[in-house]
């Protein structure tokens, strides 16, 4: 039922939509271990160094406060990649077959982990995991 009703969504909306996280339920194992999770405080303060940083890159564009809203010309701008990174972003165009729009949005995505993770350069595992968040491109996505 999932699967038919995801068929109903027309790719262009879904291109529309940055990140796409199907969540799974947690099994008791998991809920019960004693393993320690990250901080709301430290993630608090992450997500604040990133967007003084979003903030201080649109400094002089007042209309402007975060990477998910940059043009398509200061996407290539500002969101530069390696030739390994261009060819892992060309493998994952061709194979989920996505769209202009999916690639602009995926660098723009790539720019805000590599914020989050504090470095100046959009890193492999960066896009890697930009490219991770549009399982809704995916065939097979929910069973």
């Amino acid at each position: 039922m999932v699967q038919k009703y995801l068929s109903k969504i027309s790719g262009p909306l879904l291109d529309r939509i940055d990140l796409h996280v199907e969540v799974t339920p947690v099994n008791f194992t998991e809920l019960a271990s004693d393993r320690l999770a990250e901080k709301s405080e430290f993630i608090r303060d992450r997500v604040i160094k990133a967007r003084d940083v979003q903030a201080e890159r649109f400094g002089n564009k007042p209309d402007l406060h975060a990477n998910a809203q940059m043009s398509p010309q200061m996407v290539r701008d500002i969101c530069k990649i390696t030739a390994a990174g261009q060819a892992l972003l060309k493998k994952a165009m061709e194979k989920l077959g996505l769209s202009a729009r999916a690639y602009d949005r995926i660098l723009k995505v790539s720019r805000t982990i590599a914020d989050l993770a504090g470095s100046e350069e959009i890193e492999l595992e960066h896009l890697a995991e930009a490219i991770n968040f549009r399982s809704l491109d995916r065939e097979g996505w929910a069973g």
